[in-house]
C-alpha cells in the first residue's frame, strides 16, 4: 500500500455514501470521519441552547468551539439532526469554521477516508481516490425510511421523500461549498446494488486509481 491514501466520498443524503466509506477505511486500514456529523453536532447544539439554524453567526459561534466528543451522541443519527445539518451547513461561516478541522484530518500520516458532499471539491481537491456516490430520490428515501422506522421513529415515507428533495435542493444551491461532484470523481450509482455490490465496487474505483497513479 502507498504511504499516503486520501479517500474523499461524497454524495447526497442516504446514497450509501457513509456506510461505503466506513468500509474502505476498514479495509485499507485508514482513519474515518464521517464530515455530516459535524454539522449535525452543530445544529443539535444550535437547538439545545434554544438558537435558530437559520441565523449564521448563531450557528457559526458553535462550530468554531465544537468539541468533538460531541460526534458521539447517538441523536446524531436521527431525522431532526439530518435536516439541521442541512440548514446550518448552508452558511459559509460554518463552513469556513469547520474546514481547517476536516483539512486536518485529511492530511495526517498514511492518510484517510473522509465522506461528505465537498469533500472532493472543498476539503481535500488533492485527494488520491474521489468518489461520488449517488441513488435515486425515491431508492434513498426507502433507506432512510427503513432505517428511521427500524429505531422506532415513526415517520411517512412521503415526509422522508420530500426531506430528501429539499435536502438535495439546499445541498447543491448554497453558495458556500455547493454538493456537486468533483469532476475528477468516479460516479457510483447505488440504486440497484446492495451494499456488499456497492462496496465491491468502490474497492474496484480505489484500486483502479491507485494503479493509475502508480
Amino acid at each position: 500500500m502507498k504511504s499516503d491514501l486520501v479517500i474523499a466520498v461524497d454524495g447526497p443524503a442516504a446514497s450509501g455514501k457513509g456506510t461505503i466509506a466506513a468500509r474502505l477505511a476498514a479495509h485499507y486500514g485508514l482513519p474515518y470521519l464521517d464530515t455530516g456529523l459535524l454539522y449535525r453536532a452543530v445544529g443539535l447544539a444550535v437547538l439545545a441552547r434554544g438558537g435558530n439554524l437559520d441565523d449564521a453567526l448563531q450557528a457559526a459561534a458553535v462550530a468554531q468551539v465544537l468539541d468533538l466528543a460531541a460526534l458521539e451522541n447517538p441523536a446524531l443519527i436521527g431525522r431532526a439532526a439530518g435536516d439541521a445539518a442541512s440548514r446550518v451547513g448552508f452558511h459559509p461561516p460554518v463552513r469556513a469554521a469547520l474546514l481547517k478541522l476536516q483539512r486536518d484530518f485529511a492530511a495526517q500520516s498514511g492518510g484517510a477516508v473522509l465522506d461528505g458532499r465537498d469533500i472532493g471539491t472543498v476539503i481535500a481537491p488533492d485527494a488520491d481516490v474521489k468518489i461520488y456516490v449517488t441513488a435515486d430520490p425515491e431508492v434513498r428515501a426507502r433507506r432512510r425510511w427503513r432505517q428511521l422506522t427500524a429505531r422506532g421513529e415513526p415517520v411517512a415515507f412521503e415526509d422522508i421523500l420530500a426531506d430528501i428533495r429539499a435536502r438535495d435542493a439546499r445541498d447543491a444551491g448554497r453558495d458556500a461549498a455547493p454538493m456537486v461532484a468533483a469532476q475528477d470523481a468516479v460516479l457510483l450509482n447505488t440504486t440497484d446494488l446492495g451494499i456488499d455490490a456497492a462496496f465491491e465496487a468502490a474497492c474496484r474505483i480505489v484500486e483502479e486509481a491507485r494503479a493509475r497513479q502508480g
